[in-house]
């Protein structure tokens, strides 16, 4: 069976990093139900262009958190935006960004894996990458910019924890069968976000060891984690599209739908707490 890494590595991180963010509509703006708007949002990161997805209700006339969507390894695809649909249907307004940059989207595991070695090279460049998504999400006219969360799928998991981490000012933190190891460490008093995360317990990808670091290092750090292992799951256990990445590039990869689901509600019961008037 082949082996594929989805863990977020860096050399160096924490020096300052220069950001450029010059947002545009520029893609396209549909009406997916009489409520909900998604746009497919342009912007520049230190002179690079990325591709994101907003989806809202506009027939709310109250401002409202905004969540973050960070995809898989894979790249911005539809799974992420059915994902921020999902956040928009339940009463968020969600961006699902974009780590790779415009038209950086993976057809093979290789491929995936170069991206994402590209993007984590520096965390400098993932902290920049991530932030910009959130000025532009915070910005949103029907956005509550004291109210942000973010969630992750596999290598969106990881980047997640990572802004975690690094003191990133989040209200809530999920991470969905995510690396859970990291260069960076989490330090008492600088971990802000409460935190969730989803793992399967037959996730070769992310092993009992990982799990078993995360919960000293966020225990030492003094931070609010919630973790939950589903047992005999694997991973990428969300998306209904990993049976057939699993059969294709024999991937030890699996939807399972009962996992799937009680992620979710728990998602959505982290967020009516952290967000509640």
């Amino acid at each position: 069976m082949k082996t594929y890494s989805h863990a977020l590595t860096a050399a160096s991180f924490l020096k300052p990093a220069a950001l450029s963010l010059a947002a545009a509509l520029t893609l396209a703006s549909g009406q997916v139900s009489a409520e909900m708007q998604t746009e497919t949002i342009e912007y520049e990161v230190n002179g690079e262009t990325f591709t994101g997805y907003m989806a809202y209700d506009d027939e709310a006339d109250e401002k409202r958190p905004g969540v973050l969507v960070v995809h898989e390894w894979w790249g911005h695809n539809e799974f992420a935006r059915e994902q921020a649909e999902k956040l928009a249907a339940s009463g968020y307004t969600a961006f699902a960004l974009d780590m790779y940059g415009s038209g950086k989207l993976a057809e093979h595991p290789e491929d995936a894996q170069s991206f994402m070695k590209e993007a984590t090279k520096d965390m400098d460049q993932v902290k920049a990458r991530f932030t910009a998504a959130m000025a532009l999400l915070q910005q949103h006219d029907s956005v509550d910019s004291d109210r942000i969360a973010a969630q992750g799928y596999c290598f969106g998991g990881a980047v997640v924890l990572n802004m975690a981490r690094l003191g990133v000012d989040l209200d809530a933190v999920v991470s969905y069968h995510g690396a859970l190891g990291s260069p960076i460490k989490a330090e008492a008093g600088k971990v802000q976000p409460r935190i969730h995360v989803y793992t399967g317990g037959a996730d070769q990808m992310v092993p009992s060891d990982q799990v078993a670091g995360l919960v000293k290092e966020m225990q030492d750090a003094e931070a609010d984690l919630t973790l939950v292992s589903f047992p005999g799951v694997l991973h990428s256990f969300t998306n209904p599209g990993a049976d057939r990445i699993a059969e294709e590039f024999d991937m030890p990869v699996a939807y399972d739908e009962d996992a799937a689901a009680r992620s979710w509600e728990g998602t959505m019961r982290l967020y009516e707490e952290v967000f509640k008037d």
